[in-house]
């Protein structure tokens, strides 16, 4: 039984460590392009968008997801607790305390790694939106007819 109780605290806890360097992965290409974007060099605001937004999803859905993936660690850990409890004859509290202790440690971890990916995401949001509206201003100037020359009649 203590294979699958280092499983589960090894696991799930490697699981959301990989998801976190993944984030921070993408999260540095990503800023990395979009300092280096010319917005000159997109006509068309379909592939603009699919220019900004790649590989967002990954960061979203490791936001979204990472605290569950540490709460099914914290199940797994305390059913680890009480059937360990149940299989021995005598109930020692401290080694009860400790054992649930220990699984909350998937949560934190969890929440960790959400919480960072939330402000990679917005961070990488917002200067995705910055980006689109300045390719947008720029299309309107395009599309803007020239001005007409000032001055007066030079009779």
């Amino acid at each position: 039984m203590d294979w699958l109780s280092n499983l589960v605290d090894y696991g799930v806890i490697a699981l959301l460590a990989a998801l976190s360097v993944i984030v921070v992965g993408v999260a540095l290409e990503r800023l990395s392009f979009y300092r280096r974007f010319d917005v000159a060099h997109y006509r068309d605001e379909g592939a603009l968008e699919l220019a900004l937004s790649r590989h967002l999803t990954w960061i979203s859905s490791t936001a979204s997801n990472a605290p569950y993936l540490g709460l099914l660690g914290t199940v797994l850990g305390i059913m680890l607790a009480f059937y360990k409890m149940g299989r021995s004859a005598v109930i020692d509290t401290g080694e009860i305390m400790t054992g649930l202790a220990l699984a909350l440690k998937a949560t934190a971890v969890g929440i960790a790694v959400a919480l960072v990916s939330v402000v990679l995401y917005n961070i990488l949001l917002r200067r995705a939106k910055v980006l689109t509206i300045q390719w947008e201003m720029r299309q309107r100037a395009a599309d803007a007819p020239p001005a007409a020359a000032k001055g007066g009649d030079s009779s």
